[in-house]
């Protein structure tokens, strides 16, 4: 049990037409290496599963979405084929969302750290609560926005992008990220945001599968390249989380919040 918790928990619960994918991580919903491969996995299965018409994507607890990666792993890195293989895993839960012919709607219930953000990003439309503040540390620890952003991008504009990008150690708020497009609605009370959800996804269940699936297409037109692009960007961050300026940034930052 101990070590199940220190990896974190995806579970898919299907009620009617709509499946639910929950991920969990007692470090402010982190995302090991294992627990981003379980979650990619639970949104291929989901996508196959001819009983799920729309998927809805959310984490546990109530005031953090997601932290991003966890920087114990970050801190374990030791070569580049490792370095590859963790950010990949950011890339995998990105280009899953991608190819799910089901629509994903997003429930962010707050806080979003880097590729929390982008996981955000990721959905087909995303539903989140005014305590749902955003950042892009990445930078501020030596690596860099390289997997997650071009999904941020594509929701949001490069001009966004760049300011969320730069301003590494500043939270933007939930009001910013909604009128970027990173969120389409906000909501005061998580009560309210289940209710929003739960309402949507019936509508979106009710509509012809074959409909929705073409129109998910459209909206990743352009996205064809991203499978080696994400890879890339994967093989970037590997490189420089091997750095030295990195392990001192990822060093002190877990000091201070030892």
């Amino acid at each position: 049990m101990d070590e199940l918790r220190q990896e974190g928990e995806v579970n898919v619960v299907r009620e009617g037409k709509i499946g639910t994918i929950t991920f969990t991580h007692p470090a402010h919903n982190a995302m090991p290496g294992n627990q981003l491969k379980n979650l990619a996995d639970a949104i291929d299965q989901a996508g196959r599963d001819p009983d799920i018409a729309v998927i809805v994507l959310k984490s546990g607890g109530d005031r953090t979405f997601c932290a991003g990666a966890s920087f114990d792993e970050l801190a374990s890195i030791e070569d580049l084929t490792t370095g590859k293989q963790f950010f990949m895993g950011f890339a995998n839960v990105i280009l899953a969302c991608r190819r799910c012919p089901k629509i994903i709607i997003g429930r962010v219930q707050g806080k979003a750290v880097g590729g929390g953000v982008g996981i955000a990003a990721a959905v087909d439309y995303c539903f989140a609560t005014a305590h749902a503040s955003i950042k892009l540390s990445e930078l501020a620890v030596g690596i860099g926005p390289f997997v997650v952003g071009p999904v941020i991008e594509r929701k949001i504009g490069n001009a966004a992008f760049r300011q969320l990008a730069l301003r590494a150690s500043d939270w933007m708020s939930a009001e910013w990220a909604c009128e970027q497009g990173l969120y389409q609605e906000l909501f005061s009370t998580q009560a309210e945001l289940d209710e929003a959800v739960q309402s949507f996804a019936i509508k979106l269940a009710s509509y012809n599968p074959e409909a929705v699936a073409a129109l998910k297409s459209v909206f990743w037109e352009g996205t064809e390249n991203w499978d080696q692009l994400l890879e890339d960007r994967a093989a970037t961050s590997g490189k420089l989380v091997l750095s030295s300026f990195t392990r001192n940034a990822i060093a002190a930052f877990k000091n201070r919040t030892a």
